[in-house]
This record gives C-alpha cells, sequence and structure tokens, in this order.
C-alpha cells in the first residue's frame, strides 16, 4: 500500500467580519477570520441551504492581502489546507480546535461588486453608483501603460537575421 497524504482544502464563501491584521511579538503577520460557505441539503432538487462557518487563518502576505483588500460580506476564495491544534484552558481541560490555514487567497467579485468598492463609491460619489466608481487599490496605477499604444506592452523589435539569444 503507498504511503498517500494530502491536505488541501478550498473554500468560497463570504467574509463575516473585516479581518483585523495583527502581529506576532517577532514580527509576524497573521490575521484570523470566519469564511460563511452555504450548503444544500434535503437532495438534489432542495431549495434549502444552511451556512457553514470555517475559521481561516492566514499568515505573513497572504494576511496583509485578506486584511488590505477583503471586508466583511466581500466573497473570497481560499486554497490552504486543515490544521488541528490543542491546548490545556485555564479550568484543566483539554480544547481542540479545526482551522483552515489559508496558503493563497482570491478575489471572486469584480471590483465594481465587493463590499469595498460599494463602500468606496459612495465615500467618493454620495447619491451615485456604478461601475465608474470602483474601488482600485492603493498603488495601482491605470495608466501603467496608458504611453503604449492601445494599452500594449512595448516589445523589442528583432530583425529576422539577428540570432534569437537562447
Amino acid at each position: 500500500m503507498a504511503n498517500f497524504n494530502f491536505n488541501k482544502v478550498i473554500l468560497g464563501g463570504r467574509l463575516t467580519a473585516d479581518p483585523e491584521l495583527k502581529t506576532t511579538p517577532s514580527g509576524i503577520s497573521v490575521t484570523s477570520f470566519t469564511v460563511a460557505v452555504n450548503r444544500r441539503f434535503g437532495g438534489k432538487n432542495s431549495e434549502e441551504t444552511q451556512a457553514d462557518f470555517i475559521n481561516v487563518t492566514a499568515w505573513r502576505q497572504t494576511a496583509e492581502f485578506v486584511t488590505r483588500y477583503f471586508r466583511r460580506a466581500s466573497s473570497i476564495c481560499i486554497v490552504g489546507s486543515i490544521q488541528t491544534r490543542s491546548w490545556t484552558d485555564n479550568q484543566g481541560q483539554k480544547r481542540y480546535a479545526t482551522e483552515v490555514v489559508a496558503d493563497e487567497a482570491y478575489f471572486v467579485d469584480a471590483k465594481s461588486e465587493s463590499p469595498l468598492a460599494v463602500q468606496q463609491a459612495a465615500v467618493n460619489n454620495p447619491g451615485q453608483s456604478g461601475a465608474n466608481n470602483a474601488y482600485m487599490p492603493e498603488g495601482y496605477s491605470a495608466t501603467a501603460f496608458a504611453s503604449q499604444p492601445n494599452g500594449a506592452p512595448k516589445f523589442e523589435e528583432l530583425s529576422e537575421d539577428e540570432d534569437l539569444p537562447f
């Protein structure tokens, strides 16, 4: 029998609260948040759903990414692994926790649909809504390719006689 060990989780759901970035005493970024994932039950044609609330912890750059770009009710896709841990509480009882440790986080909503975009648009343009008011992350520049025609990046032209560098 082959030794087969595999621990991979892919979750798609919505954040139940704004994630909060914390730092360990050694300076490592960490955030913990909960993702609500709807689950259908009662058969194939049933419309009944129940939400599962799954605890997620993200470290380092993933933690910084999540806290910077996601807010309560944001759709999010998490790729990670399940981890269990145990400890003894103040009353001497053994406690256990199972959580997902996020290795990757991805946007699911279009920029104009995300709760952060809606909130930002309401602040910037009260009384208006729509895709023109979409949230743009700090440091993102829509003019990055503006100097190129049609937004295309500039590539070096090679004549047919030149040797390829590989």
